[in-house]
C-alpha cells in the first residue's frame, strides 16, 4: 500500500528511511506547538484551544502535502505572520482576534484561487529576488524584537523608546542561556535542538519555583473557543485589504521560497530546474491556510525545517505523513504546552531570525535600484512595528526608483500594481 501511495522505489528510498526523516522534520520544527499559542495567546486567543489547533492544522496540512502532493514538506502554522497576527493586526491595529482569523481565511482562499489559476506561478517570477530576500528578514528582525522583548532583553524607555532590560533577572538570564544552547546545539549539528532549549528553560523555571508543574500528559484542550471562530463578515466590513494582502503576500513568498529549497535539497526537481507537481503542492499549503484559520490559527505554511528531514534521506509524501501523525500524537502534552512560559520560547524567536536574516546576503548590494528598495522594507517592518508598512514602503520605492532612474523596463507590472495598490491605502488614510 505504502509502495502504491507514495512511489518509494522510483524515488530511490524506503520505509525506514522515510519514518527516520519524519522523525527528524518533526523535531525540528516541533517548538511551534510551544511558540504559537503564547504568541497567539498575547492577542486574547485562549491558549489551550490555539495548542489544539496548532497540532491538527499542522497534521492537517503536512497530510495533504503527503498523500495529494507525494512531497517530504511539512506543515505548520508560521512564524512571523503569527507575531503580525498578535502584535500588528490585533495588538496595534485593534481588531478582535475573530476578525484577525476572518482575514487569514480570506488570504487562504485568494491563495486557492491564484494557485488554481496558475497565477501565483506569475506573481512569484515577477516579484523581484532582491524585495523577496528582505521580506523575509524584515520579518526576520520582527521576530528578533518580539523575541528581546519576551526575554526581557530589551525595555520601554520614554527618550529612546527602547533600552536593555534588567540583566539581573533569573528569567532573562535563562533565555540567555537557553539562547546560547540552541545555537551551540545546532552548531554540533544536533536533532531538536530549539525543543531540546525550550524544553530545558522550562524544567530550570520549575525548579528554580518560577513556574508551577503542572503534569505532562491531560486529554487534548477543547477547540470549541477558536473553532470556525473567524468573522469573515468583519474582515470585510473594516476594510481590511492591506492587512489581507499582507497575509497573502507573506505566505505567498514564504511558502513558495520554501517549496522550492526544500525540493533542491531532496534533489526533486527535474533538469530544467523545476518542481514536478508543483500545482498539487500549491494547492496542499493554500487548501492548509484555509483549514488553519478554521481551526483557529494563523496561516499554515511548509516549512524550511522539511529540509533536516529530507538531508537524512526523505523522498516521498510518507515523510509527511510522519509528521502528520507526531503532531497527534503531540495533542496529549498539552500540560507541558501550558508550563513553557514566553521567556522560553524566546530564544527560539532570536534563532529563527538569525536564519530568516540569511537572505540579505543575496540582494544586490552594487545596484542601488535593488539595495535601497530591500534595505527600506527590512528596516521598516520591524521599526514600524509592521509587515505591512514594510512592504508597502519597500515596493513603493522599487517601483519609484525604476521610474525616476529611466528604468521601466526591469519595472514588472506586479510590482507596480502592488505598490499602486498600497499608494491608495496611504492615500484613503
Amino acid at each position: 500500500m505504502l509502495e502504491r501511495l507514495f512511489q518509494l522505489k522510483a524515488h530511490g528510498t524506503d520505509v525506514r528511511t522515510e519514518v527516520l526523516a519524519g522523525l527528524t522534520t518533526f523535531l525540528t520544527m516541533a517548538y511551534i506547538v510551544f511558540v504559537n499559542p503564547e504568541i497567539l495567546g498575547s492577542a486574547g486567543m485562549p491558549r489551550e484551544a490555539v495548542f489544539t489547533a496548532t497540532c491538527l492544522a499542522a497534521a492537517i496540512g503536512s497530510a495533504i502535502m503527503g498523500l495529494y502532493a507525494n512531497y517530504p514538506i511539512a506543515l505548520a502554522p508560521g512564524m512571523g505572520l503569527n507575531a503580525y497576527f498578535a502584535f500588528v493586526v490585533v495588538g496595534t491595529l485593534g481588531y478582535s482576534w475573530q476578525t484577525a482569523l476572518g482575514a487569514v481565511f480570506i488570504s487562504g482562499c485568494l491563495f486557492l484561487i491564484v494557485s488554481a489559476l496558475r497565477i501565483r506561478e506569475w506573481i512569484i517570477d515577477a516579484i523581484p529576488a532582491s524585495l523577496k530576500f528582505a521580506i523575509s528578514a524584515g520579518v526576520g528582525f520582527f521576530l528578533a524584537l518580539i523575541g528581546l522583548k519576551n526575554a526581557g532583553l530589551v525595555a520601554a524607555h520614554p527618550a529612546t523608546f527602547v533600552t536593555l532590560g534588567d540583566l539581573h533577572r533569573l528569567p532573562v538570564l535563562l533565555a540567555v542561556i537557553g539562547f546560547l544552547a540552541i545555537l551551540a546545539l545546532e552548531a554540533r549539528r544536533v536533532t531538536g535542538a530549539v525543543v531540546i532549549a525550550i524544553l530545558g528553560v522550562t524544567l530550570a523555571a520549575v525548579a528554580l519555583g518560577l513556574v508551577p508543574f503542572k503534569g505532562l500528559f491531560a486529554p487534548p484542550p477543547s477547540l470549541a473557543p477558536t473553532f470556525l471562530a473567524m468573522d469573515i463578515k468583519g474582515a470585510i466590513d473594516t476594510g481590511i485589504l492591506s492587512i489581507v494582502l499582507t497575509f497573502f503576500l507573506v505566505e505567498l513568498f514564504d511558502a513558495s521560497g520554501t517549496l522550492i529549497a526544500v525540493a533542491q535539497r531532496a534533489k526533486l526537481l527535474d533538469a530544467q530546474g523545476r518542481l514536478p507537481r508543483l500545482g498539487r503542492a500549491l494547492m496542499a499549503d493554500s487548501t492548509a491556510i484555509v483549514l488553519g484559520a478554521a481551526l483557529g490559527t494563523s496561516s499554515t505554511t511548509t516549512y524550511l525545517e522539511s529540509a533536516a528531514g529530507a538531508s537524512v534521506g526523505g523522498r516521498t509524501g510518507l515523510t509527511a505523513v510522519v509528521v502528520a501523525i507526531l503532531f497527534l500524537a503531540m495533542l496529549v502534552f498539552s500540560p507541558l504546552a501550558a508550563m513553557v512560559p514566553a521567556y522560553a520560547t524566546a530564544p527560539a524567536l532570536l534563532y529563527v531570525a538569525i536564519l530568516m536574516a540569511r537572505g540579505l546576503a543575496q540582494v544586490q548590494w552594487d545596484d542601488l535600484t535593488e539595495a535601497a528598495p530591500a534595505a527600506v522594507t527590512a528596516i521598516t517592518i520591524p521599526f514600524t512595528f509592521s509587515v505591512a508598512n514594510g512592504l508597502a514602503f519597500g515596493f513603493i520605492t522599487y517601483t519609484a526608483l525604476k521610474l525616476l532612474t529611466g528604468r521601466v523596463r526591469e519595472l514588472p507590472l506586479a510590482v507596480a500594481v502592488i505598490a499602486g495598490v498600497f499608494l491608495l491605502k496611504f492615500a484613503l488614510l
